[in-house]
């Protein structure tokens, strides 16, 4: 690894991280801010997409081709499918999916496109060395299927049928297409969200509450893996 690349879906998500960091230098590109840094003799970009799969797309792919990442770790939140989730719970995913991907019309499995695939799975080094952090640091990690989506799930009818189609444990609205772009590239990729709301919960809850405590929860777990990836 030469180049690490550290994501966020939104500001929230990594000003935890950036707080870890000092002398960071900002590079403005493609309508969005790009922050460099050194950690430990190892070169860092961190950068938040703004919410959804086209954005997190296009971040995925400039942190990679502009500043020549290598590898990519995702830092964030999500709503819990699995009941076993609760708020501020972790989970990594060992693959992900779009659950709204839908050219079932044609024949197709939900999540399908021709030339793709439903599920694409992380890497699995870098998921070792989650658990093993895990375990280190006596955390409870849940590794399971994410599910990526451009709507916010709310609806209890709408999470029955990703928990019924694609057996995820989780929801969020950007890693299924980082993994696309990441797969695509080559590039090994780690997609770590911490739950900040679970998708039956009415959607008028307070969600900036949990979204500020579930990301730092998520950010000091992220730091310690890039800690032992730099070993």
């Amino acid at each position: 690894m030469k180049k690490l690349a550290i994501m966020g879906a939104m500001e929230e998500e990594i000003e935890p991280l950036l707080a870890y960091f000092e002398n960071v230098k900002v590079t403005e590109y493609a309508d969005n801010k790009y922050y460099e840094v050194v950690y430990n003799g190892l070169d860092i970009v961190v950068a938040y997409s703004k919410i959804g799969k086209v954005f997190a797309s296009l971040t995925a792919a400039t942190m990679i081709e502009k500043f020549t990442c290598d590898t990519l770790l995702f830092s964030g939140v999500a709503g819990a499918i699995n009941p076993k989730l609760k708020i501020g719970d972790l989970i990594i995913a060992d693959k992900l999916c779009q659950h709204d991907l839908d050219i079932t019309a044609f024949g197709h499995p939900s999540g399908f496109v021709p030339g793709g695939s439903v599920f694409i799975e992380t890497s699995k080094k870098l998921r070792e060395v989650a658990k093993e952090v895990a375990k280190q640091n006596s955390l409870n990690v849940l590794e399971g299927t994410i599910a990526t989506g451009d709507q916010f799930v709310h609806s209890n009818k709408r999470k029955e049928f990703i928990e019924k189609t694609f057996h995820a444990d989780a929801l969020e609205m950007e890693g299924g297409s980082v993994a696309v772009i990441c797969n695509a590239l080559k590039v090994p990729f780690f997609i770590l969200r911490a739950i900040s709301d679970s998708a039956d919960m009415d959607a008028g809850f307070d969600f900036d509450e949990f979204l500020k405590s579930s990301a730092e929860t998520s950010a000091d777990y992220l730091i310690k893996i890039v800690d032992n990836l730099n070993k």
